[in-house]
C-alpha cells in the first residue's frame, strides 16, 4: 500500500511582508511643525560660489605690508644699537689698556697785588694764583688747549678772572702754574664793607674758583676729540690785604669733565 504524501502550502514570509517604504519627506522633530521646518530651511543662506572655483577653496586676503615709516625706524634703531655697542666695546678696550685716572689740582698760594676801592666806588682786584696740576696716568697725556677761563668769586660776586696757559702734560707729570687774575667791580662799597666785616669777625674770607679748560687726551699716540675739564675749588684765606702775606687756611678742589 502506497503512502500518500501530504503537500502543505509554503508561505514565504518575505514575499508576503509588506515592503517598508522610506519616507520621501524629511523627518520632522517633535514639537516642530512642517511649516516651521520649511521656513528654517529657507532662512539659511547658501554660500556664494564662483564658477570654476570649488567650495572651501576661496582665495585668502592679501597680508598687509609694513609701512615704509615702520621699516625706516626699525633700521634706524638697529643702526643706533650697533653704534652704541661698538662705542662701548672701544671704551672698554681703552679702559683695560690704559687704566685712566682723574687728574688732580690744588691751590697752593694766593698773592693779592691790588685790592683798592677808587673814588667812583669801583673795586679793582688783582690776584696771582699758584695752582699745581698733577697727571697720575702712566700711559695718558693731557694737551691743554687755548680758550680756558678761570674766575674768582666771593659769595656770588665775581672779583677777577683770567686764563690758563697752553701746555702739554706728559705721563706722571706735576706742573705748577702761575696764573694772574684781574677784575673790577662797580658800586662795590657794600662789597668792601662786607669783606672787612667778615675778616674782623671770623678772621677769614671764603673764595670760590671756577675753571673751564679745553683739553685733548692722548692715549699713547692716539688723540681723541676735544673735551672740557671743569674744576671747582673752595679756598679760605686769612685776609685780602694787598702786598701782604696771605695764608691759605683750607683748600679743596673737585674735578669733572664734559664732552
Amino acid at each position: 500500500m502506497t503512502d500518500h504524501q501530504k503537500i502543505h502550502p509554503f508561505h514565504d514570509v518575505d514575499l508576503e511582508a509588506p515592503q517598508q517604504q522610506q519616507p520621501s519627506a524629511p523627518l520632522v522633530t517633535r514639537n516642530m511643525s512642517k511649516s516651521d521646518d520649511v521656513q528654517h530651511q529657507r532662512q539659511q543662506p547658501l554660500p556664494a560660489q564662483q564658477p570654476g572655483i570649488p567650495m572651501n577653496h576661496y582665495p585668502k586676503p592679501p597680508k598687509k605690508r609694513r609701512s615704509c615709516c615702520c621699516r625706516f625706524f626699525c633700521w634706524l634703531f638697529s643702526l643706533l644699537l650697533i653704534l652704541i655697542i661698538a662705542i662701548a666695546i672701544a671704551v672698554g678696550i681703552l679702559y683695560l689698556a690704559f687704566r685712566p685716572k682723574i687728574p688732580k689740582y690744588s691751590v697752593d698760594e694766593l698773592h693779592v697785588t691790588q685790592f683798592d676801592l677808587s673814588s667812583n666806588n669801583s673795586l679793582s682786584v688783582t690776584f696771582n694764583l699758584s695752582i699745581t696740576a698733577r697727571n697720575p696716568n702712566k700711559k695718558i697725556g693731557i694737551d691743554y688747549r687755548g680758550g680756558s677761563h678761570i674766575s674768582a668769586y666771593y659769595t656770588d660776586t665775581k672779583l677777577c678772572e683770567g686764563s690758563l696757559p697752553k701746555f702739554y702734560q706728559g705721563h706722571k707729570n706735576v706742573t705748577v702754574l702761575s696764573i694772574p687774575l684781574t677784575g673790577e667791580t662797580q658800586n662795590a662799597t657794600g662789597l668792601r664793607d662786607s669783606l672787612l666785616q667778615q675778616i674782623q669777625q671770623e678772621g677769614s674770607v671764603p673764595l670760590n674758583l671756577k675753571v673751564k679748560q679745553p683739553v685733548r687726551i692722548k692715549f699713547g699716540k692716539l688723540k681723541i676729540f676735544k673735551i672740557n675739564f671743569r674744576v671747582r675749588c673752595s679756598i679760605v684765606v686769612d685776609n685780602l690785604s694787598a702786598n701782604n702775606s696771605i695764608r691759605i687756611k683750607s683748600s679743596s678742589c673737585k674735578f669733572r669733565f664734559k664732552l
